[in-house]
């Protein structure tokens, strides 16, 4: 972590607390949820400074989710998308030709809610192997001008960045949550006063994070993945 946060200050300026934030030295962090359009967004809020953690896209400048990108995993939308894209006859050659399988865990920066994952995913490159798998590469779907080849066909995944997503049963029924990946790759993190600068991006990402989730649950009812949650 330190040393990506080193490699991203050579190029663009970190403020302190975002700086330390990622670090995990800051004992100040405290949770302020954002209920938009029925999503729970964790932001963080730095008691000591009185300012919330927010995040405004660097693109065109910055294109590192995609050339550091970890893994791509596909839901069932995303194959069946994606391999008409890339002009498959069939789902099943696409899937042997251009996908791996993936398996970790994630953490919510914010609740501690672990989640263990194995689901298809796209290869970064074309000879890319599992045991590759979380490793940064740059993707080969980025071109020279910093844009993504398969977009707008582009994995659920990429749409959601910076956020992570899960769902929690709450009196029996589903709600989904959302919280920044905080790996030290993207610049755009910043302090505010309040979460006002970032009310619109809230709202247009809580259509794609609630569809994202949608799209999962249908991903593991078709056993094409495998999600299991620990609070």
């Amino acid at each position: 972590m330190k040393e990506s946060l080193e490699d991203l200050a050579n190029k663009w300026s970190i403020e302190q607390p975002i700086y330390d934030l990622h670090l995990g030295k800051r004992d100040d962090v405290s949770d302020s949820q954002i209920v938009v359009n029925g999503v729970v967004f964790h932001i963080p809020y730095l008691a000591k400074d009185q300012k919330f953690v927010l995040w405004k896209c660097l693109w065109p400048d910055c294109h590192n989710c995609c050339e550091k990108q970890g893994r791509l995993p596909l839901t069932k939308d995303d194959i069946s998308s994606i391999s008409k894209k890339m002009e498959y006859d069939t789902e099943s050659e696409f899937i042997k030709k251009e996908t791996t399988i993936s398996s970790w865990n994630e953490m919510s920066t914010m609740n501690n809610v672990i989640t263990t994952i194995s689901m298809i995913s796209l290869k970064r490159k074309e000879n890319e192997t599992e045991d590759q798998d979380g490793k940064p590469l740059s993707c080969r779907f980025l071109n020279e001008c910093g844009s993504c080849v398969l977009h707008p066909d582009k994995p659920g995944v990429c749409w959601l960045y910076p956020f992570s997503s899960w769902m929690e049963s709450s009196s029996g029924k589903p709600v989904v949550h959302a919280s920044f990946q905080l790996t030290g790759d993207c610049p755009a993190f910043y302090t505010s006063k309040t979460s006002e600068p970032m009310m619109d991006i809230l709202h247009e990402y809580s259509k794609r994070i609630f569809e994202y989730n949608m799209s999962i649950l249908r991903t593991t009812r078709e056993k094409y993945g495998f999600i299991n949650i620990i609070q």
